[in-house]
C-alpha cells in the first residue's frame, strides 16, 4: 500500500502514515546540531500535537549520532527531564539523563509495556534515539494503548477497572534485580522509606531479599486528550508470559512465591492462561514497527502508546531518555493505589 503523507503547511512537517509502521515524519537535510535544534524548537508545538494523535513520532534524518548529539534533541523536544525509578532492568548511564535503552541481551525480545506504569508517577514521553543500527532485527516497537483496551474481552477488562492490577517483586543478589539497585538505597531503612512514601507494601525474607507488592490501576486517563488507556505491566511481569523452559527454571529454583515478578488481579486473583493470553494478543495486535536507521529518533507518549524491543543480531546502540513527568493522580485512575488486595 502506498505510504500517505499529509502535510500541514502551517506546521512544516509532513507525517507519513503506513500501516504497519509508526507515524514517520523525514526532516530537512541539516548542516549542523544547532540547526537541527533551531527546528525541532521550532516545530515542537506541530510534533507535539501529532503525538497526541499518533501515540509515536520517529523523526528521521537528524545529525545524531552521540549521546551528546542526542542530548541536544532532547532538549529541543522535552522541558523537563524525568528519572528512572524502581529500576527493573540494567541500563548504561551516558549522563545528563541519557541512557541505553536497555542492556538485556541482543537475543531477547522485549514485550511491550509501558515505562514505570507501576509508579506514582512515570515519564510522560520517552526519547528514543539511534546511535547504530542492528544488522538485523531490533526495532524499538510500539503499540497503541487506546486500540489495545477496546480489543479487549469487555468482561475482562471491567474486572480490570474495579479491581485493578497486583505486582510482587522479590529482589535478591540471586535472580532479578537487586534492592539496593533498584531503591538506590544502600540501608534497609532507605527502602522502607522509599516504600513507605509510595504506597508499596514490604516485607524482608532475609537480609538481603525484599518482597513487594503493590495494587495499582489497571486502566487510566491520558490527562491532556482525556482518552482512556491500558497501563500497566501485568501481562508484562506476568509468570504465564516467561518462556516456558525459563518459567520452569524460575519455578523449580525460587517456588511460585519467589519469582522476580508475577502479576495478579488487583484482588489477589491469578488469571487463567487463557486471559492472560488473551491480553499478549491485543498488544500484539497492536504493534508496529520500523528498522532503525543512524540518526533517527522516536518520541513516545508514555501513557497513549506502549515500547519493547525486538531481538537482534550486530551491534546495536540506542539511547534513551525520559521526561514531562507525570503524577498518576493527573490521570484519573480506575481504582487507587494501594499495599492491599481489593476488597480487603
Amino acid at each position: 500500500m502506498t505510504a500517505l503523507a499529509q502535510p500541514p503547511a502551517a506546521t512544516g512537517i509532513a507525517p507519513v502514515r503506513e500501516p504497519g509502521k509508526p507515524v514517520i515524519v523525514h526532516t530537512p537535510e541539516f548542516g549542523s546540531m544547532a540547526e537541527a535544534t533551531a527546528w525541532l524548537t521550532a516545530q515542537r508545538p506541530a510534533i507535539q500535537a501529532e503525538l497526541h494523535r499518533s501515540g509515536a513520532v520517529m523523526l528521521r534524518g537528524l545529525p545524531v549520532r552521540d549521546a551528546a548529539t542526542f542530548a541536544e534533541a532532547r532538549d529541543a523536544l522535552i522541558a523537563e527531564r524525568a528519572g528512572y525509578k524502581e529500576k527493573a532492568t540494567p541500563r548504561t548511564d551516558f549522563g545528563e539523563g541519557v541512557f541505553s535503552s536497555t542492556d538485556l541481551p541482543a537475543v531477547q525480545p522485549i514485550r511491550l509495556h509501558n515505562e514505570n506504569s507501576y509508579t506514582l508517577d512515570f515519564p510522560g514521553v520517552l526519547l528514543f534515539g539511534c546511535v547504530t543500527a542492528a544488522e538485523t532485527g531490533g526495532a524499538t516497537t510500539v503499540g497503541d494503548m487506546r486500540a489495545a483496551l477496546a480489543m479487549l474481552p469487555p468482561e475482562l477488562a471491567a474486572r480490570f477497572a474495579k479491581a485493578g492490577w497486583l505486582l510482587v517483586r522479590n529482589y535478591s543478589d540471586l535472580a532479578g534485580m537487586p534492592w539496593r539497585k533498584a531503591f538506590s538505597s544502600e540501608s534497609p531503612a532507605g527502602a522502607e522509606e522509599y516504600c513507605d512514601a509510595h504506597a508499596i507494601g514490604y516485607e524482608w525474607l532475609d537480609e538481603d531479599t525484599l518482597r513487594t507488592r503493590q495494587r495499582r490501576s489497571a486502566i487510566i486517563t491520558h490527562p491532556v486528550t482525556g482518552e482512556k488507556v491500558w497501563f500497566n505491566h501485568f501481562a508484562f511481569w506476568n509468570a504465564r508470559s516467561l518462556d516456558e523452559d525459563v518459567r520452569d527454571v524460575l519455578v523449580e529454583t525460587f517456588g511460585e512465591d519467589g519469582l522476580p515478578f508475577n502479576t495478579y488481579l488487583g484482588d489477589g486473583t491469578a488469571l487463567t492462561d487463557a486471559e492472560v493470553d488473551a491480553i499478549n494478543e491485543a498488544y500484539q495486535a497492536v504493534t508496529v514497527r520500523e528498522s532503525w536507521q543512524a540518526g533517527d529518533v522516536m518520541l513516545v507518549d508514555n501513557i497513549l502508546c506502549a515500547h519493547g524491543r525486538e531481538a537482534f543480531t550486530g551491534e546495536r546502540k540506542i539511547l534513551v531518555a525520559m521526561g514531562e513527568p507525570v503524577p498518576l493522580s493527573d490521570c484519573s485512575p480506575a481504582s487507587a493505589p494501594s499495599t492491599t488486595l481489593y476488597g480487603k
